[in-house]
């Protein structure tokens, strides 16, 4: 049985497109077996997450962890299926996504916008077949409106 213990950042980075969660020693743990294996920055040292589709972006990323002697490694895409590692890592970068109720009215105005557009487009198109008497043309838009 797998657990997550502990997933704390080292430090975020934060850009337009991404999140970086960079992790470090002490901040990020597994318990495995009742043994607790902690991170080590061997191979991967951050989980990246896209701010717009919310997706991990580095799901091939290997991780280490060490438990004394003993070295496990875990694939990004190995942590995602542990459903206590994907709460973990949403607490952390749920503040950073970009579906700010700003940006959610925007986007309903854009989306209005075009609608309006298509259909002024779509009555032009109309008038343009009545102008040229294409029958099968007019009858085809009005289906549209």
């Amino acid at each position: 049985m797998i657990t997550v213990k502990m997933l704390r950042p080292y430090y975020l980075k934060v850009d337009k497109k991404m999140v970086h969660v960079v992790l470090a020693y002490q901040y990020f743990s597994l318990l495995i077996d009742n043994q607790v294996y902690q991170f080590v920055p061997l191979e991967a040292n951050e989980i990246l997450v896209n701010r717009h589709t919310k997706a991990i972006e580095n799901i091939r990323a290997k991780f280490a962890f060490q438990n004394g002697e003993d070295v496990i490694y875990k694939t990004m895409y190995e942590l995602i299926t542990y459903p206590d590692f994907i709460f973990h890592l949403h607490l952390i970068v749920k503040p950073y996504f970009n579906l700010s109720k700003v940006g959610l009215e925007q986007n309903d105005e854009i989306d209005q916008m075009i609608y309006e557009l298509e259909r002024m487009n779509l009555k032009r198109r109309i008038d343009q077949a009545l102008d040229e008497r294409d029958k099968a043309l007019f009858l085809e838009l009005v289906k549209h409106l």
